[in-house]
């Protein structure tokens, strides 16, 4: 799955992979607001102060809530199989939709003893096993091998001698297809195993706790649900003026066959995808230009990391870009031309270039899959194809209010545009249904690109920080560390990355913390398990780590914060006072 991200008139993708569960028994994260409906992070000065209003970081410390929302009379059965449904229903839950988002709710639904169904319209696995965060894992494995064998430097360093590092492209394919058919098995047999009836068909809503589905050229079967879950996700956005021929001109739906490999490919695009896709091609062979409407590249990332990103990333590869331009029009190769792509000022319209390349890659983000689901028939209207919902993710109508039973999550929604969230959402709802309160902190989900070396961020950028500091009134920090400070990277040789944290000294709560290097993506998790837990620097900073391992890159981090010191001073326990003084 991945993430759109909105600057100006432009979007770029955040690539993704697993799945987050909440915490059980009732426990819960206060409420957060995780921007608009697709904004997740933007670089631009000009959005920082809606971003201030829009991103509410959460308190320190998270509660435990017993109320009883939207479970109406429905009674929590203890889970044995896959449950029994009330007699006015055939269904507990209905989720539309078989991507990790409706696959989380649903284990998580049976789990609860709810009687659930999954309406598969495509192939289970949805975009993120079939056609990205899976199968682009693949590919980027291999592209990792392919740099190491291909560093003699790195190499002779270690005092490794090895002869002429190849590849075989189709064997390179089929490891990326073979993975995505062993994970979507996966997912489909750990439903059948709980007892998932999975429903095969494109479903839609008909009427309030009504769902209908079927394939074309068959007749249309109806069930009903005490409650429904859209979970339809994205497919590739195509900006207007863009021809795609799935062969020189293609998204990442069609790249990850690698079908071939380019001697000269434009990205459009330096999101996430893009930033992934040079990893893979540019470790392959292929020569890269990057296309990029904003003024600068990576505009999703902390533009420390960015810039740090670029330096590691961008510039020693066989990459070029430009950037402040759009692709006004894109031609695909045919009659022995090549691809053609006429570049336009992003600000101004005029004309600036024409390109002339071998392929072109579509990574201008994600539009939400959401027509046809027949949300007119109970009041829904989408907001640019995002389907309108509350923090609950709940349903909202045209009219703001919240409709009964019905819910939505992952893309379809687009508060995070990830599959883990989505996951996490879908468990979110579950815990709702069952009578346990539950808001999902999207402030604590973590993301990450996994090149070579990785990047991964949680929370707020520190432009964004610092412009909801200026608004809330709080003093903003930064503690940063760097990868050439660890002993395992240095073992490793792999000295180059930067953990940074953006916090307040005043309360030591952690607003964001993001990562470059050696299994960034790994690392993330211990900042983000403490934004989520609601733990303060304080809590942490004392905890214990392994020596030596990459881990210790965020015990420096931690430790390196200054806190304000009426908050950093340790109280001496009541006891020891006690005893002293006698």
């Amino acid at each position: 799955m991945e993430a759109m991200l909105t600057c100006g008139n432009w979007t770029q993708t955040l690539g993704c992979v697993g799945k987050v569960r909440l915490g059980g028994g009732g426990v819960s994260s206060d409420k957060t607001v995780f921007g608009a409906h697709n904004g997740l992070r933007r670089s631009s000065s000009a959005g920082l102060s809606s971003v201030a209003k829009e991103l509410r970081v959460v308190s320190s410390f998270r509660r435990r809530q017993a109320a009883n929302v939207g479970a109406g009379d429905l009674s929590v059965r203890a889970a044995s199989g896959n449950g029994a449904a009330p007699k006015q229903f055939d269904y507990d839950v209905v989720i539309i939709g078989a991507g990790v988002g409706g696959h989380g709710a649903a284990l998580h639904a049976v789990e609860k003893g709810l009687k659930t169904a999954i309406i598969e319209g495509d192939v289970v696995g949805g975009t993120c096993v079939n056609r990205g965060c899976v199968p682009s894992k693949a590919l980027l494995a291999v592209s990792g091998r392919m740099r190491e064998l291909r560093d003699e430097h790195h190499l002779k360093a270690l005092g490794i001698q090895v002869g002429a590092a190849n590849f075989d492209r189709q064997s390179v394919a089929d490891h990326a297809n073979n993975l995505a058919t062993k994970i979507r098995g996966n997912l489909t047999n750990s439903m059948k195993a709980l007892g998932v009836d999975i429903l095969t068909g494109v479903g839609s809503i008909v009427a309030p706790q009504v769902v209908k589905y079927g394939k074309i050229g068959f007749s249309d079967k109806t069930v009903t649900a005490r409650n429904i879950i859209i979970a339809t996700g994205s497919v590739p956005f195509v900006p207007p003026g863009i021809e795609v021929d799935g062969k020189t001109v293609f998204t990442s739906d069609h790249a990850l066959k690698l079908e071939w490999i380019p001697d000269w490919i434009t990205i459009v695009g330096s999101g996430y995808i893009g930033l992934e896709f040079s990893d893979v091609y540019t470790a392959l062979g292929s020569e890269v230009t990057f296309v990029e409407a904003l003024d600068g590249l990576m505009p999703g990332f902390d533009p420390e990391i960015g810039k740090l990103a670029q330096r590691i990333l961008i510039n020693p590869r066989k990459i070029d870009y430009h950037v402040g331009v759009l692709a006004k029009k894109i031609t695909p190769a045919k009659d022995g031309k090549p691809v053609q792509i006429e570049l336009v000022d992003t600000k101004t319209k005029e004309p600036k270039d024409i390109l002339e390349v071998d392929a072109a890659l579509i990574a201008t983000g994600r539009s939400p899959f959401t027509k046809g689901l027949g949300l007119e028939k109970i009041n829904v209207t989408t907001q640019r194809g995002f389907v309108p919902v509350d923090e609950r993710m709940q349903v909202l109508d045209s009219e703001g209010k919240p409709v009964p039973h019905l819910y939505c999550i992952g893309d379809a929604n687009g508060k995070m545009m990830l599959a883990h969230a989505a996951s996490a959402q879908g468990i979110s709802v579950i815990e709702q249904i069952a009578g346990r309160d539950n808001i999902l902190n999207h402030n604590s989900v973590p993301a990450a690109c996994f090149t070579h070396p990785e990047i991964s961020m949680v929370g707020l950028t520190e432009p964004q920080a610092r412009a909801l500091g200026t608004e809330e009134g709080f003093k903003v920090s930064v503690a940063k560390t760097s990868f050439k400070a660890n002993t395992k990277a240095l073992a490793e040789n792999e000295g180059e990355g930067l953990a940074k944290m953006i916090y307040r000294p005043d309360t030591g709560e952690i607003l964001g913390v993001h990562i470059l290097g050696l299994h960034a993506a790994d690392l993330i998790h211990e900042a983000s398990n403490a934004i989520a837990m609601g733990n303060t620097i304080r809590d942490i900073k004392f905890a214990v780590h392994a020596h030596p391992t990459l881990s210790e890159v965020l015990d420096e981090l931690f430790k390196a914060a200054k806190l304000d010191e009426e908050h950093a001073a340790v109280e001496t326990p009541k006891e020891v006072l006690e005893s002293v003084s006698a």
